[in-house]
């Protein structure tokens, strides 16, 4: 064991995500994720990844067209047996009736128990807009035989709709979110129907329930595809959007009906129903 490590904080209230799924394109298979802001250590020195992210954030700008937050600290610490310390305070989560636990800790009888390892994973349902979507699919799944998980990540959602008895469909524009995604679906012992990298625009078929868990701006981006994607008589559940931008999403999304808007601290979730 070397006798220091490297510890880089990204932080990023518009952009976390996306800036989550780039440093996994380095090899990197272990992050904390805080509240607004997730750590990754190595052994190795992280300056070359700190000048990825600023070069990628400065890249998003120009496609999104937005100014993308982002805040970063690069610091060197004693090393310590931080996998341990870390997989002690990782805590397993139950929200109604979906128990979210690393695979060292037990399962619990009576509950749809999923298995995600934070350190081989891009989300485990603590974050407040994951924590939305997880409960809105369970309060509107009823009736509902096909879904689709759109920005699948960790594939939390689509293992969870495949718990519930959805023929389920994935997609990623990160290949690293789609093999997580087949990993995390084969450790829970579900079948994903279809599990693609790439856009929703390249796919054509209707599903009874979609859901995005994905930042505002691409949402709006992918506003005629996630509404396409929708049967009728279809719910679409949008998630990963900041309170700010409220009133551009319903705008957006006004030929759908409106059904419910869920919050959890600065993070709004919506439900949409296809008349």
């Amino acid at each position: 064991m070397n006798d220091i490590f490297f510890e880089l904080t990204i932080k990023s209230n518009n952009a976390l995500e996306l800036f989550k799924d780039f440093v996994f394109e380095f090899g990197i298979t272990a992050i904390e994720e805080k509240q607004d802001s997730f750590i990754v250590r190595d052994s190795e020195n992280l300056d070359g990844i700190l000048y990825a992210i600023n070069e990628y954030k400065k890249r998003l700008e120009a496609i999104l067209g937005l100014e993308i937050d982002l805040k970063t600290e690069l610091i060197d610490k004693k090393n310590i047996d931080w996998i341990k310390s870390y997989q002690k305070a990782v805590k397993p989560i139950e929200i109604d009736s979906v128990y979210i636990h690393p695979s060292w800790e037990s399962s619990k009888e009576g509950l749809i128990n999923i298995v995600i390892d934070p350190a081989l994973a891009f989300g485990s349902g603590h974050h407040e807009s994951t924590n939305m979507c997880l409960k809105l699919i369970q309060n509107y799944k009823n009736g509902y035989n096909t879904a689709l998980d759109v920005g699948c990540g960790s594939g939390i959602l689509s293992i969870c709709l495949s718990k519930f008895g959805f023929k389920v469909d994935a997609c990623d524009t990160d290949e690293q979110a789609i093999l997580a995604t087949k990993e995390n679906a084969e450790k829970n012992k579900t079948s994903l129907n279809r599990v693609w990298t790439g856009s929703i625009a390249d796919n054509d078929e209707q599903y009874d329930l979609v859901v995005a868990n994905i930042i505002a701006d691409v949402i709006i981006m992918l506003q005629k595809d996630l509404i396409r994607s929708v049967k009728n008589e279809g719910t679409l559940i949008l998630s990963g959007v900041l309170e700010k931008y409220l009133e551009r999403i319903k705008e957006n999304f006004k030929e759908l009906s409106l059904i419910k808007i869920e919050k959890k601290n600065e993070w709004l979730s919506f439900v949409f129903k296809k008349i």
